[in-house]
């Protein structure tokens, strides 16, 4: 392995091992020395990836922002599809990799108060309720997505998907419900 491979992922250690702590005990309550601690690491070392914990919460707030992006690349021919397509991708990842869970998360935490406020800032620049309530309006012309305020709906199904996701952080051996389930929400 090269230096270079070695550094990332060490640096990828750093990050989910953050990810975990940040998740469960909160920005404020996690201390840099905890995630020095939890990978047996030094606190200089980790200060050699991260400057602060600040800087090492915003990396984790901008994975979480261009993953959150993921889903406009989402091809689909029919709205409904699209949702579909979505929880499908979404719990596949998911299943892979458990971090996906922490991350749905910590952007929930993020958007709170007690966070630095250009952190903050960062995680609320993500609106998928205003993209999604865009294919719903569509989804309402085709007739395939009830009646009702393309934003409201959206609200409900966004909502709907980070209960899933957090709850599934807790209590990991209930199964996942089926995409279908969750877009019948929306479905006419």
């Amino acid at each position: 392995m090269t230096r270079k491979e070695q550094k990332e992922m060490r640096q990828k250690q750093i990050m989910f091992k953050a990810l975990e702590l940040f998740v469960t005990k909160g920005y404020s309550e996690t201390k840099i020395s905890d995630i020095a601690e939890a990978l047996d690491i030094s606190v200089g070392l980790l200060f050699h990836y991260y400057e602060s914990k600040e800087k090492l919460y915003e990396a984790l707030v901008q994975m979480g922002v261009a993953a959150t992006k993921k889903p406009e690349s989402i091809e689909y021919t029919k709205p409904l599809e699209y949702f579909e397509k979505f929880i499908e991708g979404l719990f596949a990842a998911a299943e892979d990799q458990p971090w996906v869970f922490q991350m749905f998360v910590l952007m929930s935490q993020a958007r709170r108060s007690g966070i630095p406020d250009e952190i903050r800032d960062l995680a609320l620049s993500v609106d998928q309720i205003d993209f999604s309530a865009e294919i719903i309006r569509k989804g309402q012309l085709d007739g395939s997505i009830r009646e009702g305020d393309p934003k409201a709906l959206s609200f409900a199904f966004w909502c709907s998907i980070q209960g899933i996701m957090e709850q599934h952080l807790i209590t990991p051996e209930y199964p996942l419900p089926k995409a279908e389930w969750i877009t019948d929400i929306l479905r006419k």
